[in-house]
């Protein structure tokens, strides 16, 4: 089940929230978010739902292990690290191993056919923070196991972030509040991010599926930057609306998630660019990986080598393909030279932003392509395709219809800090509103629930809603 579907909108959602406002004790509140977690993950996931339970309990004994004084803390620790990566080893990475083995030695071993479990990638490094920072004496181990559970399980985070630590919501498991204010708010930003994923990344995502399953001879250098750009808006639309949509639920039951993106596409270079996007991913590896490896405390040469296995990592992270894997090199190599080549950093600030919109958007066209191969031709054709035939003229002129480029408008104002801007109308220290402001708050509901009622005729009219995070 995804937040982008009519099961979720008019049946689920609506049935476990009244629930559970319904239910006045906390103790049965967290028992209901449970339940319905493992509902909302066993609709697509019936068997994997098991692997999910058993990785919280393994995760909550490893967690008691690590925090006893029997002198075995360390061990448990390696042995959580150890079988909660072999998960995911297992399930994600099996069939790319075995295959990148095949191609380097001419071997026909069997391919594991193995589906892979949505959100596995989330799930473990939120299990895997929670039993390292108890290691690390940063929280107290949890003796209730269901309050693990929950944590683990917790549906608006589960299937596609943000990566929620422990530390940052362990208080809020037991005890916390439902108001009318958070209620409201949370629904709101529950809307907008849903308007992002069904309207804008929905519209953009068909276009790059096009262009970028076209043949070569469909491809120049108008389709290949109409297919980068509308990949570049979609996977921001995507992914940033399901962060919102997540943040949304956790306000509207009582929880408050960091945010994890921040106007990346407003970065004026790539190291900004990562600080902005997918800021879960990029603190846990800075916290769990980099940090740990020694950073840049063991000398330059050292501290180059912990940035390239940090983002061999996080392109790995996102999918078992080496298309993934180049990308977080590729990544990797520009935040090195923003370091050795300081006057990057000295350029003007409209040259930096067009150097690291440039760079990202190449970037994602090899996160993009199926191949390598096809990764490559496609930004050979955005640099070099200047043969415009009739057949690529075509298929760009066909993709930019009205919709098309209203949806294109919207997510380029989209980009813009906006939310700052919104943030001037919100309920003042002293909890009282403005006259401009009750109005401003008024018309802001009254656009969020069309916007809702927009995105559900959306949905019932077309059977194009991908989800882009099952690769991930």
């Amino acid at each position: 089940m995804v937040f982008s579907s009519l099961v979720f909108l008019c049946i689920f959602l609506p049935t476990v929230f009244l629930l559970y406002t319904l239910v006045p004790s906390l103790k049965f509140r967290n028992g209901l978010l449970i339940a319905a977690s493992l509902v909302f993950y066993s609709y697509g996931e019936p068997v994997y739902v098991l692997l999910m339970i058993f990785s919280s309990l393994l995760n909550y004994v490893c967690a008691r292990l690590v925090s006893s004084k029997n002198g075995r803390g360390k061990a448990a620790l390696i042995a959580a690290v150890i079988i909660n990566l072999g998960i995911l080893a297992v399930f994600k990475y099996s069939a790319f191993f075995v295959d990148s083995v095949n191609a380097v030695t001419g071997l026909m071993i069997p391919v594991p056919q193995i589906d892979l479990p949505i959100g596995i990638s989330f799930f473990t490094f939120q299990a895997l923070s929670y039993v390292i920072d108890v290691y690390r004496k940063t929280v107290e181990p949890q003796k209730n196991y269901f309050y693990v559970l929950l944590y683990i399980t917790f549906f608006p985070q589960l299937i596609a972030g943000p990566i929620v630590k422990y530390r940052d919501i362990s208080e809020q498991i037991v005890a916390r509040e439902q108001s009318v204010e958070k209620v409201a708010e949370g629904m709101r930003r529950f809307i907008c991010g849903l308007g992002k994923k069904v309207l804008i990344a929905n519209t953009m995502g068909q276009t790059a599926d096009i262009i970028f399953s076209a043949g070569d001879g469909y491809m120049s250098i108008l389709t290949a930057w109409l297919g980068a750009l509308a990949y570049l808006f979609q996977i921001y639309y995507d992914f940033s609306g399901y962060s919102d949509m997540a943040i949304g639920l956790g306000k509207m039951f009582g929880f408050d998630f960091k945010e994890n993106f921040n106007y990346p596409y407003g970065a004026v270079s790539v190291r900004d660019f990562w600080r902005k996007w997918h800021i879960s991913l990029s603190t846990w590896f800075k916290e769990y990986l980099y940090i740990p490896l020694g950073g840049n405390r063991k000398g330059r040469l050292r501290a180059v080598l912990n940035r390239l296995i940090v983002f061999f990592c996080t392109g790995l992270w996102h999918g078992a393909s080496w298309t993934f894997v180049i990308w977080g090199l590729y990544h990797g190599v520009f935040l090195l030279l923003e370091e050795f080549i300081p006057v990057l950093g000295k350029l003007p600030k409209a040259v930096n932003h067009i150097y690291t919109l440039l760079a990202v958007t190449v970037g994602f066209v090899i996160f993009r392509a199926d191949t390598i191969t096809q990764g490559f031709d496609f930004i050979g054709n955005m640099f070099a395709g200047f043969t415009i035939t009739e057949q690529s003229l075509s298929l760009a002129l066909t993709q930019l219809t009205p919709w098309f480029i209203v949806m294109l408008a919207a997510a380029i104002i989209g980009c813009a800090p906006i939310k700052p801007i919104a943030d001037k109308f919100r309920v003042s220290t002293t909890g009282a509103l403005s006259k401009k402001q009750s109005v401003a708050q008024i018309v802001l509901y009254v656009l969020a629930f069309a916007l809702l009622f927009w995105c559900i005729i959306r949905l019932s009219g077309t059977s194009y809603n991908p989800f882009i995070y099952f690769r991930f």
